[in-house]
C-alpha cells in the first residue's frame, strides 16, 4: 500500500491541474483574508468559496485520475498485491496530494494572516471535504466501467450536495410548514456533508443569523459544542462510509 501510495502522490504531484488548484486557492484565499477588515467575515466567505471548489475539484479530479490509472491498476492486479492495498494506495495518495494542495492553497493565508480558531477550524474541513469527495469519486468510479458514465455520476453527487440539497429542503420546509419540523429537518441535514461542515465551522463563529434554518436548529437543540461533535463525527462517517462500499465493490469487481 505504501509503495502504491507514494507513485500515485509522485505522479498526481506532477498533475498542472494541481499545481493551478494550490495556486488559485492561494490567491483567492490570500486575497479574501488580505481585503477583509472582518475576520469572521472572511471566514464565511471563504467558507462558501471552499464549500463550493474542494467539493468539485476533489470528485471530478478523483474520477478523471481512477479512470486514467485504469491500466496501472490492472498491471497491478497481476502481481501478488491484495486489492485492498491497491484501492487504498490510489485512494491515500491521491487524497493527501489534493489535500496537500489545499493545504498549501489555504493553509498558508490561514497561517500568516489570521492564525484564529475559526480559520483553523475552515482548514480541517476543508480537508475532510476532499477526503470525502475523493472517495464519492472512487464509489462512482468503481460502481461504472464507462468513464463517461463515472463523470457523469460524480458530477451528480456534487451538484445534489452541493446546489440542489439547499432548494429540496426549502421545499420541505414550504409544502410541511403547518407541521413541527425541527427534528426531520436535523435528520435530513446529517445526509448532506456539504451543509454539515458549513454549520461545524459557523457554530464556532457564533453567527446563528447566518447560518440558515438548520444551523440555527443546531444552536438551538445542541449549543456550540455539543454541535461542533456532532458535526465532526458525521463528517467522520461520511468519509468512512462511501470508501468502505467502495472498497467492497472494488475487491468483488472483475476488471
Amino acid at each position: 500500500m505504501i509503495k502504491v501510495m507514494k507513485y500515485v502522490i509522485y505522479d498526481v504531484l506532477r498533475s498542472k491541474m494541481v499545481v493551478a488548484y494550490a495556486a488559485l486557492m492561494l490567491f483567492l484565499c490570500g486575497a479574501i483574508y488580505y481585503f477583509s477588515d472582518d475576520s469572521a467575515q472572511a471566514v464565511v466567505s471563504l467558507l462558501h468559496l471552499v464549500l463550493f471548489v474542494v467539493p468539485l475539484i476533489s470528485i471530478v479530479f478523483g474520477t478523471i485520475h481512477y479512470y486514467n490509472s485504469r491500466e496501472f491498476i490492472e498491471l497491478l492486479l497481476a502481481q501478488p498485491i491484495r486489492r485492498n492495498a491497491i484501492f487504498l494506495g490510489q485512494y491515500a495518495g491521491l487524497s493527501l496530494s489534493l489535500a496537500g494542495a489545499l493545504g498549501l492553497g489555504l493553509g498558508l493565508p490561514v497561517v500568516l494572516l489570521d492564525p484564529s480558531l475559526p480559520s483553523f477550524l475552515l482548514l480541517l474541513v476543508a480537508v475532510l471535504e476532499t477526503f470525502i469527495f475523493t472517495g464519492l469519486a472512487f464509489l462512482a468510479s468503481v460502481r461504472s466501467r464507462d468513464k463517461a458514465r463515472g463523470i457523469g455520476l460524480a458530477l451528480m453527487l456534487w451538484f445534489y450536495f452541493s446546489i440542489l440539497y439547499d432548494g429540496l429542503i426549502l421545499l420541505v420546509l414550504f409544502y410541511f410548514s403547518d407541521y413541527p419540523l425541527e427534528k426531520p429537518v436535523l435528520a435530513l441535514t446529517a445526509l448532506n456533508p456539504v451543509d454539515l461542515s458549513r454549520i461545524l465551522v459557523l457554530l464556532k463563529l457564533d453567527t446563528s443569523a447566518l447560518m440558515g434554518y438548520t444551523g440555527a436548529l443546531y444552536q438551538k437543540f445542541f449549543g456550540s459544542m455539543l454541535g461542533v461533535a456532532w458535526s465532526f463525527g458525521l463528517l467522520i462517517l461520511w468519509w468512512m462510509l462511501p470508501l468502505g462500499i467502495a472498497l467492497r465493490a472494488f475487491k468483488r469487481k472483475d476488471l
